[in-house]
C-alpha cells in the first residue's frame, strides 16, 4: 500500500506523518502520535469519545479521514493543560468529582472547552447542549454540568470579566439532561 504524507498541527505543534489512505483521525491520533487520551469508542460517532477541536470546532475524530485533516489545527486533551498548569476545566472536573471512570472525560473536556471559547457564560442549557454529543454512563451529568459552571466562573475571574466570586452563579444539579444532536 503506498502511503500517503499528511501534515497538521497538534497541540501546538507541527507534524508529518505517512499513513495509509484509509487511516481515521482518530487511529492516527491514538496509534501515530501516541496521544491515546481521545478514546475509541463506538467507531460511529454516537458516544463523543473521540471528540477532539479541529479548527476551532468539536469534531468526532473517528468520522474524519486522517487525510481531510491535512493542514488542521488540532487541540486533544493532551494539549489543554500549559506547562504544569491544567485547564481550568480540568481543574474544576476533578474538584467536583465530574470524573468516574474517565472514558468520557476527554470528549467531555474538549466539548466544554469549545464552548467555553466561544461563550464564557453559558447557561446551563446551553452547557447541556454543549455535551449532548458525550455519553456518560456514570455520573448521570450532574457534576459535570457543575463542574463547567465552576470553570466558566475560573476563566471570567482570570480573564477580570467576573467581579468578584460572590458573583458566580451556584452550579445547577444538571437535572433533565437529554441527549440532542451535534
Amino acid at each position: 500500500m503506498v502511503l500517503k504524507s499528511v501534515r497538521m498541527r497538534v497541540n501546538g505543534n507541527w507534524v508529518n506523518v505517512k499513513i495509509p489512505p484509509d487511516r481515521m483521525l482518530l487511529d492516527l491520533l491514538r496509534e501515530d502520535l501516541s496521544l491515546t487520551g481521545t478514546k475509541k469508542g463506538c467507531e460511529r460517532g454516537e458516544c463523543g469519545a473521540c471528540t477532539i477541536i479541529m479548527n476551532g470546532k468539536t469534531t468526532l475524530s473517528c468520522l474524519i479521514p486522517a487525510l481531510k485533516a491535512d493542514g488542521a489545527d488540532i487541540l486533544t486533551v493532551e494539549g489543554m493543560a500549559q506547562r504544569d498548569q491544567l485547564h481550568p476545566l480540568q481543574e474544576a472536573f476533578w474538584e467536583n468529582g465530574a470524573v468516574q471512570c474517565g472514558y468520557c472525560t476527554p470528549g467531555m473536556l474538549l466539548s466544554a472547552k469549545a464552548l467555553l471559547d466561544e461563550n464564557q457564560e453559558p447557561t446551563i442549557e446551553e452547557v447541556k447542549m454543549a455535551i449532548s454529543g458525550n455519553l456518560c454512563r456514570c455520573t448521570g451529568y450532574t457534576k459535570i454540568i457543575q463542574a463547567i459552571q465552576v470553570a466558566s466562573g475560573k476563566i471570567r475571574k482570570k480573564m477580570g470579566t467576573l467581579e468578584s466570586a460572590e458573583e458566580e452563579k451556584k452550579p445547577s444539579d444538571g437535572a433533565g439532561m437529554c441527549r440532542g444532536k451535534r
